[in-house]
């Protein structure tokens, strides 16, 4: 049998030239993979794409869950597209070079947070939420209620958190999941959005011919869900 050499690129989906200072999985990734395919590519490389933080130095290989994706990611045209947020929202500027996480942070989060509101108000759209929280449990359950309470508690790490919700205890957790079902429900959300549009850019990279090379950290997150939840 005669082999087969392939070539292609490794770029992280956040160094894509995107509309909101940092790259996402929407059109820009769709226009790289179009450069790929004319440019005979059949590869795309990507680093780990679970959601960081300034705590983790924003390194895609220090991420709060090794099965999460990163919310920064979402593409918010999409969510325009899908009439969960309408173009005048975007309208507060970008800014070009380097990714300033603290600048794409300020002004991403409050509008993914208003596409979860507008998302609520649409009946038609829960059953496929629904079924994707459900199938995707064993691991969403605790990253939501990991990042609710990180939220709750100002960034601050798990291990500084009270006993009861450092030891896991299960009426503390109770306790916490009624005290904070809307910050675990939205950020449910955040990664069933961030699941549709990976899952739709693979897709377009299969179209396209285009294969991609995942890559995960050797080591999960000290400051993570993974090690809070399986101490």
């Amino acid at each position: 049998m005669p082999l087969h050499r392939h070539s292609g690129v490794l770029l992280h989906p956040t160094s894509l030239p995107g509309p909101m200072g940092i790259g996402d999985l929407g059109q820009c990734a769709r226009q790289f993979v179009d450069f790929l395919a004319q440019s005979g590519q059949t590869l795309w490389q990507i680093l780990p794409l679970g959601p960081t933080g300034e705590a983790l130095g924003n390194s895609p290989y220090m991420c709060f869950s090794a099965c999460a994706g990163n919310p920064l990611l979402i593409s918010l045209e999409t969510l325009v597209e899908e009439q969960l947020l309408k173009t005048t929202d975007l309208d507060f500027g970008s800014a070009s070079g380097p990714v300033d996480f603290t600048w794409v942070t300020h002004h991403k989060w409050p509008l993914l947070r208003r596409s979860f509101h507008n998302f609520l108000a649409r009946p038609e759209l829960q059953q496929a939420f629904t079924d994707f929280c459900h199938a995707q449990a064993p691991w969403l359950r605790d990253y939501a209620l990991f990042m609710a309470l990180r939220q709750h508690y100002q960034e601050a790490s798990w291990c500084t958190w009270p006993l009861p919700l450092i030891r896991r205890d299960p009426e503390a957790l109770a306790h916490v999941e009624v005290l904070l079902q809307n910050e675990v429900l939205f950020q449910k959300y955040v990664q069933y959005q961030f699941d549709r549009q990976w899952l739709a850019l693979r897709a377009y990279c299969h179209q396209h011919k285009v294969q991609i090379l995942g890559d995960i950290p050797i080591y999960v997150a000290y400051d993570s869900a993974d090690v809070w939840a399986n101490q």
